[in-house]
């Protein structure tokens, strides 16, 4: 990763402890959490209020998300699911009630604070289902052939490398998974420069792709059956959009996984990464991957 890269990644980083440790600190004063200050583009708000009501209010507060990928991935009973940029946990805590007590939610952040503030929200709503991982989205700690479907709100846009990004929900998805995402994604006639003039790589704008840039990086990293559907403007030539895109059930150079593969074994989707953070609740656990990607066998 080159310098620039990285430089962008910490402000990234920056910008969302400090979002984190607002909603933190408002929950220890007399008012109560203190929402992070968005506009009504994005938030909390672009959820619907039975799902807003059902939640912590951190986990609400902490929302800074330009849409609701829960309804958009078609969640089932007993499917595994991945949330890139997980953030206060809003979308994994929802994502776990939909795939139920046979399911399981997971969320990846890079950041200390925000995932204090999901072991919290998930220990305050009684999720069980949910397990935290600390990481990148351009490496995800998991094994290849895992995860059903993979969700992210808003969080590809601010990747400094979104072709590894890309690869990597393909790579741990099992063959027939998909993904169900919500982006920032630009005109096409608008380009690098006219879209950093419209806002900011933090605020989720400069850093965003265009349509046919999105549709591309996904079709490299092999995806298939790939729509992306604008559903409201964000910024002049830049929305908020649906990404869907499936992994195909013979991806090349992927064959199924084996159940040694894909059970509690070393390889497993847990075997390989160690607690490195535990809540109150013993069943939350912020989990380190011992390697960066792969999650290969460390016996």
């Amino acid at each position: 990763m080159n310098e620039q890269s990285t430089d962008l990644r910490e402000t990234v980083r920056q910008r969302y402890a400090a979002a984190a440790v607002k909603v933190t600190e408002g929950t220890a004063a007399c008012c109560g959490p203190q929402p992070v200050e968005v506009d009504e583009n994005f938030g909390s708000t672009l959820y619907a209020a039975d799902e807003r009501d059902t939640l912590p209010a951190e986990a609400v507060a902490a929302s800074l998300g330009c849409g609701n990928p829960t309804a958009v991935a078609e969640l089932r009973e007993g499917e595994r699911v991945l949330d890139l940029g997980s953030g206060g946990g809003i979308d994994v805590l929802l994502s776990a009630r939909r795939v139920g007590p046979t399911g399981k939610a997971y969320g990846l952040d890079m950041t200390d604070e925000m995932l204090s503030l999901a072991l919290a929200n998930a220990a305050k709503a009684g999720a069980t289902n949910v397990e935290f991982l600390k990481g990148t989205i351009e490496a995800v700690p998991l094994p290849a052939d895992t995860i059903d479907v993979v969700i992210s709100n808003c969080v590809i846009n601010l990747s400094t490398d979104k072709p590894a990004v890309f690869a990597e929900a393909f790579r741990v998805l099992k063959p027939g998974g998909r993904i169900g995402v919500s982006d920032v994604v630009a005109d096409d006639t608008l380009s690098a420069e006219q879209r950093a003039e419209r806002g900011d790589y933090v605020g989720c704008i400069a850093g965003a792709l265009s349509f046919a840039e999105y549709r591309k990086g996904l079709q490299t990293a092999g995806f298939t059956d790939i729509s992306i559907t604008p559903t409201h403007a964000v910024a002049d030539g830049m929305h908020s959009a649906v990404v869907r895109a499936v992994k195909p059930v013979t991806a090349a150079g992927r064959p199924e996984a084996t159940e040694s593969e894909t059970g509690d074994a070393c390889c497993g989707v847990n075997g390989c990464c160690t607690p490195a953070e535990t809540s109150a609740d013993p069943a939350l656990t912020v989990t380190e991957a011992k390697s960066a990607s792969g999650c290969g066998c460390q016996g």
